[in-house]
């Protein structure tokens, strides 16, 4: 896989994928809550910050997506995988959502002009309806990680997303569909965040129009 550089050029990519992608928009379950995510692309800088991948003493201009660890303390998917995101406050958008829930988060205000698009609706099984935003943030120098919220971030390279080995599906005895994970370093992540990830790069990497919604998530993600 050829490095991808977080440019203009880039950003233009994304935007004709996603614009030419027809979004699956899910209805919400009986007693669920909507919710919304950011997809955000900035820059590699010195590096993911996870075993098994490199750290860099020079600043990296290769593209990645900001995942965070959510904040142990947290009542519910503590300790997980995440984009930025959270449940629609009124009658928020999920795009305004995002954009509030990445400033909350990690420090980073943006605005609807930095939004690309929507990718598919994402029903899990704690009862959230979450729509993934794609946002550009292009060349960040620095986060801000809510304690409250975020224990860590972390700057992965999309190229990471490409492995061949991925995305990795588990198959339960008594479950319809596999579990979907993506491997990253010498770790994985587990859907709805690995779903998420794995359709960015069938839609916007590789013009895909890959449909992610049927995947199940591990047991340790139901509640």
């Amino acid at each position: 896989m050829e490095r991808i550089s977080c440019n203009k050029q880039f950003r233009y990519k994304l935007k004709r994928r996603i614009s030419d992608f027809e979004v699956y928009s899910a209805t919400l379950p009986e007693g669920g809550l909507t919710a919304a995510v950011a997809v955000v692309v900035t820059d590699l800088g010195t590096g993911a910050g996870l075993s098994g991948m490199p750290v860099f003493k020079q600043w990296q201009a290769d593209a990645a997506l900001l995942l965070t660890r959510r904040s142990p303390n947290l009542k519910r998917h503590s300790g997980q995988w995440a984009f930025p995101g959270g449940r629609l406050d009124g009658t928020e958008s999920p795009e305004e959502t995002a954009l509030r829930e990445t400033a909350e988060e990690i420090g980073l205000k943006l605005s609807k002009r930095n939004i690309l698009g929507r990718l598919d609706d994402f029903v899990t099984r704690s009862g959230f309806l979450i729509t993934p935003i794609v946002i550009w943030a292009g060349p960040q120098q620095s986060f801000c990680a809510n304690p409250g919220e975020v224990e860590s971030i972390h700057r992965i390279p999309i190229s990471e997303f490409m492995r061949d080995d991925a995305p990795m599906l588990d198959y339960t005895e008594g479950e319809n569909q596999p579990v979907l994970r993506m491997p990253v370093g010498d770790n994985w992540i587990a859907a709805p965040t690995a779903a998420i990830i794995y359709q960015f790069r069938e839609v916007c990497i590789s013009g895909k129009a890959t449909r992610v919604a049927h995947f199940d998530q591990p047991k340790f993600a139901w509640s």
